[in-house]
């Protein structure tokens, strides 16, 4: 069966037709022109700020005129991860969907429903003729999974309601009214290339891992390869002496790292002592990992002998900062049960130009200054072990619940008319464009809902088919029930 086979046949037509048109983070020119051909065949205005966001708007349907102006709200970007043994071009290639036991996947690489299918929702109501709503405004950002570019400096007037829906969520039934501040730490080291010495050099790779969002999973104690590999290269420094040569992990902020290598050179002598350590170490990472990341992979293959390594101190200090670098959940929230209310990932490790290594970390939290807290400490960690460089990103704000909003209390109702049952409330962890939103327009009342989503961020990514249909019916009741002006 294809996607465009499903119900409601709308919805999956326009997310197939998304995921036919690439859209990385930044390199969003593709849906652009897909939004900008789509307004024209549909005959609906369309604006966009210098940014690059778009506004496509549609007057309201008879009978509606005296409603509220509603805004529907999306990015247009997709995180662009994909398997070491997957060949695709996210730039130019299509996404290769497929359906499996009840859930939308893709072929290898990050399927793109966070955050298409909501994208997909815009399209569909813009481009419906029997749905009842007022005005609408479709609000498409740019670049939410790397920099938060488009919500950060979206234009003010670009959007003239009050009300917004965030179509971002990732669990069907639940109703969003908050989330967690996010704000990233970088540190570069620089090394002096020495030529390498005699021995044996291997490989090691840490693969296998389930990877995902670094908001909305961190609590699930996955696996995180750049932690694994650190981990390993430190029992080594313990035992013998070694050369690194290469040491790469990991590729996005916002994800959990999947993958990570090094390429290490010890005296030959010490081959086979390697090699029990390694296995030991495997089959404890394996016992660790059992329930969460069952199918982590940790392999040493022998390579040749590379030109230059590392410098001893510089590779001991690095060493030194990843087995001391946090990762994981720093604290729970006291005001939302079950909320994740602190957290920092130890997201890649890079090798660049001019003899440098970058360390990319990010960290989140409902509380502002606890993400302040948790950034200072990773800064000092990496000063200590004398990083060249220890800089902060720009971060964004959380965006704090109102259980007074009324267009939640919409959403509460109506959820509860069409199924018999109460929407759960909740805060995410994972950041929403809706706190910068705030800052342009502060009058604004949100909400953020979606269908079932899993493994974001991960080529593990699928989206739950039978939750597409109930979240769009509660989203059209929404619209037919916006208040009055």
């Amino acid at each position: 069966m294809n996607i465009t086979e499903l119900s409601p046949a709308i919805v999956w037509k326009y997310f197939h037709e998304i995921t036919q048109t690439p859209r990385p983070s930044k390199k969003e020119e593709k849906m652009v022109a897909y939004l900008r051909a789509f307004a024209a065949a549909q005959k609906l205005p369309i604006k966009e700020d210098a940014c690059g966001n778009i506004v496509i708007s549609k007057s309201a349907t008879p009978g509606m005129e005296n409603r509220q102006t509603v805004i529907l709200q999306a990015h247009m970007d997709m995180v662009c991860e994909k398997n070491n043994d997957t060949e695709h071009d996210f730039e130019n290639e299509p996404i290769h969907t497929f359906i499996e036991d009840g859930w939308v996947k893709a072929k290898g690489t990050t399927l793109g429903a966070d955050n298409g299918i909501g994208m997909a929702a815009q399209l569909a109501v813009l481009a419906s003729d029997n749905i009842e709503h007022g005005p609408v405004e479709c609000l498409f950002t740019i670049d939410e999974e790397t920099g938060l570019t488009g919500a950060s400096n979206i234009e003010k007037g670009l959007i003239t309601g009050n009300i917004l829906l965030n179509l971002d969520s990732e669990d069907e039934g639940e109703i969003y009214i908050g989330c967690a501040g996010g704000k990233g730490t970088i540190a570069t080291f620089e090394y002096t290339p020495l030529l390498t010495s005699e021995g044996f050099f291997f490989r090691v790779d840490v693969k296998g891992l389930n990877g995902g969002h670094s908001g909305g999973e961190i609590h699930k104690g996955l696996g995180n390869a750049n932690k694994i590999l650190a981990r390993f290269l430190y029992l080594l420094e313990g035992e013998m002496e070694y050369e690194l040569c290469a040491i790469d992990g990991g590729n996005l902020h916002n994800a959990i790292a999947r993958e990570a290598h090094a390429v290490i050179g010890i005296s030959s002598s010490e081959k086979e002592a390697v090699r029990i350590m390694l296995n030991q170490f495997i089959v404890d990472i394996e016992n660790e990992l059992k329930h969460v990341d069952k199918n982590v992979k940790i392999t040493m293959e022998s390579v040749e002998r590379p030109a230059t390594c590392i410098d001893s101190i510089t590779s001991d200090n690095l060493i030194y900062a990843l087995m001391a670098c946090p990762h994981g959940v720093m604290g729970m929230s006291h005001d939302i049960e079950g909320l994740v209310e602190t957290s920092t990932n130890l997201a890649s490790v890079k090798m660049k130009e001019d003899n440098k290594i970058v360390v990319s970390t990010s960290q989140r939290s409902s509380v502002e200054s606890r993400k302040n807290e948790i950034a200072d400490t990773i800064q000092a960690l990496f000063i200590l072990a004398e990083a060249t460089d220890v800089v902060y990103t720009e971060g964004y704000p959380g965006w704090t619940p109102n259980t007074n909003s009324p267009i939640l209390k919409v959403a509460q109702e109506t959820y509860s008319n069409l199924f018999g049952k109460e929407a759960a409330i909740k805060a995410i962890h994972a950041g929403l464009e809706c706190g910068l939103f705030l800052e342009k327009y502060p009058q604004l009342d949100m909400i953020s809902f979606g269908p079932t989503m899993c493994d974001v961020h991960s080529p593990n990514e699928k989206l739950k088919i039978d939750t597409v249909a109930p979240w769009w019916d509660h989203l059209l009741e929404v619209l037919k029930n916006i208040p009055t002006v």
